[in-house]
């Protein structure tokens, strides 16, 4: 069995930090909207009262950089601080899909742009703390190629061009890796991107070979980022430090139709699709990116809990699970309440607001997990000991 031990806590919380511009132009801002931005201490002290002491959140580039070369960092240093202060450890996005509006993204100068601005932040957060920072450059490439360079749902509003806005993606992505490596040769890559699966309806097998050739597609950013395709754009191995893979109900679907549900006899368990992630590149896993909204969200973790301790008895190195969002926020599109998280957007004196079966899941599974690791542990101390 394999015993997790990359992050403080194995349960992370994901905080989202979208900034992106809508179909309207509107550019979002979840971190403000949410109201983390201003209660980031409270927020991970709070985390930290259910045993989460890893979290996920992200810089707000568009406001620390709204004139070129001149960064501005009083959104950030006091969330960098208060992670500090409670004993967080964070993974920071640099990029969740929004940029500053004097850059154009097809151009040679986003990428020069974005790996300046990455090696800046890596020094602020290096000088202002002592634990080796985490960072994801880029947040899931594969998924804005395909709402922002094919079919224009968001920023940069591309159409038929998400070939061509996923190899920019990488570039940049690229470009911050090494510059941030340049900085602090500490710092830890995640690349998050969504695992899926895609299927040909049962009545159509002649759709087998397109659902196949779909569902490879999910591996491209990655294989980008190693250097097995398209090397051109740079790629090498080492690259690959830490697989990211965001994981929800609607991940599998038929070929040109609807949702497979869990529950399916077609659906694949999400530790086979784990297994292969681990077989094709050999790194370090985590679940980046999981949850549900409403009343399904114990029954959700349960499932995606279950599924990760098959994988890690069958020694598949996955380190986490990350609760995404971990707060309810406003929806993208309609500012909608989305009851996603295990606290709640309202606040009070005591904090947050807590969904009380989300919580008593969360800590079964992680009584669960610790007492598996617990006897994994002992068994390894007494194999060691008589070998």
């Amino acid at each position: 069995m394999h015993v997790p031990s990359l992050f403080n806590s194995f349960f992370i919380g994901g905080f989202e930090c979208s900034t992106h511009r809508r179909r309207d132009r509107r550019r979002l801002d979840l971190l403000a909207a949410t109201e983390h931005d201003c209660r980031a201490g409270a927020d991970y002290r709070q985390l930290v009262r259910h045993g989460i002491r890893t979290v996920r959140d992200g810089l707000r580039w568009h406001l620390i950089e709204t004139v070129p070369g001149l960064y501005d960092w009083s959104s950030f240093l006091p969330m960098l601080r208060a992670a500090r202060d409670a004993g967080v450890q964070p993974v920071w996005d640099l990029c969740h899909y929004g940029w500053p509006d004097d850059i154009d993204i097809w151009t040679p100068g986003f990428v020069d742009r974005f790996e300046r601005f990455a090696a800046t932040a890596a020094r602020v957060i290096r000088d202002e703390t002592e634990a080796a920072p985490f960072y994801c450059p880029v947040n899931e490439i594969s998924y804005w190629a395909w709402a922002g360079g094919e079919t224009g749902r968001f920023n940069p509003f591309g159409r038929r061009r998400g070939g061509e806005l996923k190899r920019q993606l990488i570039r940049a992505s690229i470009a911050a890796i090494e510059s941030v490596r340049g900085v602090d040769r500490r710092a830890r890559i995640v690349h998050a991107e969504p695992v899926i699966n895609v299927i040909a309806p049962p009545d159509r097998p002649r759709d087998r070979g397109a659902a196949e050739g779909y569902r490879q597609a999910q591996f491209e950013a990655w294989d980008m980022l190693a250097g097995r395709c398209s090397p051109e754009l740079g790629g090498r191995p080492e690259h690959l430090d830490i697989i990211g893979v965001n994981f929800y109900s609607d991940n599998q679907w038929f070929f040109g139709g609807g949702t497979v549900p869990l529950g399916h006899h077609l659906y694949r368990p999400f530790r086979d699709m784990l297994a292969e992630t681990h077989r094709r590149y050999g790194c370090p896993l985590f679940v980046a990116e999981t949850g549900a909204e409403g009343s399904a969200r114990p029954a959700w973790l349960h499932y995606v809990a279950d599924e990760v301790r098959a994988a890690l008895a069958a020694d598949i190195p996955v380190e986490g699970i990350c609760l995404y969002p971990v707060l309810d926020y406003p929806g993208w599109e309609n500012e909608r309440p989305c009851e996603v998280g295990l606290l709640g957007v309202a606040s009070g004196p005591d904090g947050r607001a807590v969904d009380g079966p989300l919580s008593a899941e969360l800590a079964r599974q992680q009584a669960i997990l610790a007492g598996l690791l617990q006897g994994s542990r002992a068994f390894l101390s007494m194999a060691g000991a008589t070998g």
